[in-house]
C-alpha cells in the first residue's frame, strides 16, 4: 500500500480502525500523559534497532530533500524517541527545536472529525441524517455527468442528499480543486472555494457546483472537512476555533495548536519548502496555488477545517494519545471509547472501493479503508504493513504524518515542512517499517 505525501492533495494519507482502550496495566501510565519512558525497552522496544529509525530520519535531511524535520515517538504513554534534525529556517541556519510550530494541513481533519463526535454524542445530529437537514443550501444539488457536443455540461439532479456518514467519509460526492483534472474540481478553483472569506461563503460557493458523481457511489478527497467545520459552528453557536480551544485544546494541554500563531509566536513558525525541478533542491516556498503562501500569523477569515491549523509534535502527540486511549488523556475525557471505536471503523461501502482516489495515491480495500475522517487499517498484514489492527491516521500537505495505533498502544508524529512529496521515498511508510521492526516485545 503506498502513501506518497502530495501537495496537491493538500494531506497525505494514513489512519486505522477499530480503537481499543490499552491493557488496564498501563492506565496510570496513560494518566501521566506522555512523560518519557524509563527506556525503550522498558516498553517494548530495541534500543538498537530504533537507531534505524533515527538514521534513515536523519538521512532524509542530509540529502537535502527536507530542511529539518521532528519526530516523536510513544508507546502506553510513554515518550519512547523524541527527536530533531536540521534547520528550522535554511535562511537564518536555526536548529529545528523540538518546540517549533509547523503548518499541519489535513492533519487538522481529524480533529474537525473529533468536533463533530463531540456534538453526535450530545445527540446533536446522526450519521444516517442528510447533509441537508444541517446545510439546508445543498437542496438542489446537482450531479456532473459529462459535455454535450456543444461543450456544455451536462447535469443530473441527485437521487438523494448526501448523508452525515458520507460527508465524513468522503463518499458524499463533493470535489476539493486541489487540483484540476476533473471539471468539477476545475469549477472549485475558478471559485476560489478555498480562499472564501467565511465558511458560509464557503458552503454558498460549494451549494452551486456540481457533484462529481452521486453521494455513496466513490471515494474521493473533498472539501467535506470544511463543510463539517460549518456544521460544527451552526450547531455549536461558537466559531470553530472557539469550539476547537474549549473542547478540545484546553482539555488535552494543547497550548500551540490554533489557526494562526499570533505574534508572539510567530518566530516559531517553520519555513516551508518546495522542490525546484530544475536544480533538485528545496528552496522556501513563496506561492501555493497561484497565491501567496499564507502567513499563519493572523486570524484567518475562513477557519479551515479541512487543512487550516498550526500545531507542534507535542500538541499533536497528545491528541493522537488521546486517540489511542479511546478518547482520553491525563484524566480528561473527550469522547467515549465507543465513540472513537466508530471513527475508526470503515464505512466506505464495499462498491465504492476505487483503485484511484482523487489527488491522494491511496487505494482502498477489505484490507485499508477509512472511518469518520480517518483512514483505517483493517488487516495490516495483507496491507503489507507491521502496524495494529485498527491503526488510524492521516497527513497534511507540507508533509506532516502522524498515526494512533490502539493495538500496539503506539503513537508517532512527524513534521516536515516541504510540498508537494518529500523528494523521494514516502517518510510516513518508511518510519512505520522501521518502527515496529524496533517494537521487539510488544507484550511488554
Amino acid at each position: 500500500m503506498t502513501r506518497r505525501m502530495h501537495l496537491l492533495a493538500s494531506a497525505l494519507a494514513a489512519v486505522s480502525i477499530g480503537l481499543a482502550t490499552a491493557p488496564a496495566a498501563h492506565a496510570q501510565a496513560k494518566a501521566a500523559a506522555l512523560a518519557p519512558a524509563a527506556s525503550p525497552e522498558a516498553v517494548g522496544f530495541d534500543s538498537q534497532r530504533l537507531k534505524r529509525l533515527d538514521a534513515a530520519m536523519a538521512k532524509a535531511v542530509a540529502d537535502g530533500r527536507v530542511a529539518g524535520m521532528t519526530t516523536l515517538l510513544a508507546r502506553h504513554g510513554k515518550v519512547v524517541a523524541f527527536n530533531t534534525y536540521g534547520k528550522a529556517s535554511l535562511e537564518t541556519g536555526q536548529p529545528m527545536p523540538k518546540d517549533e510550530i509547523f503548518r499541519i494541513y489535513s492533519m487538522t481533519k481529524p480533529i474537525t472529525g473529533v468536533a463533530m463526535m463531540i456534538l453526535f454524542e450530545e445527540g446533536r445530529w446522526k450519521l444516517d441524517d442528510p447533509v441537508t437537514k444541517y446545510i439546508p443550501e445543498f437542496k438542489d444539488l446537482k450531479v456532473w455527468k459529462g459535455v454535450d457536443a456543444k461543450g456544455q455540461p451536462i447535469l443530473e439532479a441527485v437521487r438523494r442528499p448526501p448523508t452525515m456518514r458520507e460527508l465524513m467519509s468522503h463518499t458524499a460526492g463533493f470535489g476539493y480543486g486541489l487540483s484540476d483534472k476533473h471539471p468539477v474540481d476545475q469549477m472549485f478553483r475558478e471559485q476560489r472555494v478555498l480562499g472564501s472569506s467565511s465558511l458560509q461563503e464557503m458552503t454558498t460557493k460549494v451549494a452551486a457546483i456540481p457533484l462529481i458523481y452521486q453521494p455513496g457511489e466513490q471515494w474521493s478527497y473533498s472539501v467535506a472537512v470544511d463543510l463539517q467545520g460549518h456544521i460544527v459552528e451552526k450547531l455549536s453557536g461558537q466559531t470553530l476555533g472557539e469550539f476547537f480551544e474549549s473542547r478540545i485544546f484546553k482539555p488535552l494541554k494543547m497550548t500551540d495548536t490554533a489557526f494562526s500563531t499570533g505574534q508572539a509566536k510567530a518566530p516559531r513558525l517553520a519555513a516551508v519548502y518546495i522542490g525546484n525541478q530544475e536544480t533538485g533542491k528545496i528552496e522556501e516556498a513563496k506561492t501555493l496555488f497561484g497565491s501567496p503562501v499564507p502567513s499563519f500569523v493572523s486570524k484567518p477569515g475562513m477557519e479551515s477545517g479541512g487543512g487550516g491549523l498550526v500545531s507542534t509534535t507535542s500538541d499533536y502527540a497528545r491528541f493522537a494519545q488521546m486517540i489511542v486511549n479511546g478518547g482520553e488523556l491525563g484524566g480528561v475525557r473527550i469522547l467515549a471509547p465507543a465513540t472513537v471505536e466508530l471513527m475508526g471503523t470503515n464505512v466506505i461501502p464495499e462498491a465504492a472501493l476505487v483503485s484511484s482516489n482523487g489527488s491522494v495515491s491511496n487505494s482502498f480495500n477489505q484490507h485499508v479503508g477509512f472511518g469518520l475522517d480517518f483512514m483505517v487499517v483493517n488487516d495490516p498484514r495483507k496491507a503489507g504493513t507491521l502496524e495494529g489492527k485498527g491503526t488510524m491516521s492521516w497527513g497534511g500537505a507540507a508533509g506532516t504524518w502522524f498515526w494512533a495505533d490502539p493495538t500496539n498502544d503506539v503513537v508517532f508524529v512527524g513534521m516536515i515542512q516541504r510540498y508537494g512529496g518529500t523528494g523521494g521515498g514516502d517518510l510516513g511508510a518508511l518510519s512505520r517499517t522501521l518502527v515496529y521492526q524496533a517494537l521487539t516485545n510488544p507484550a511488554k
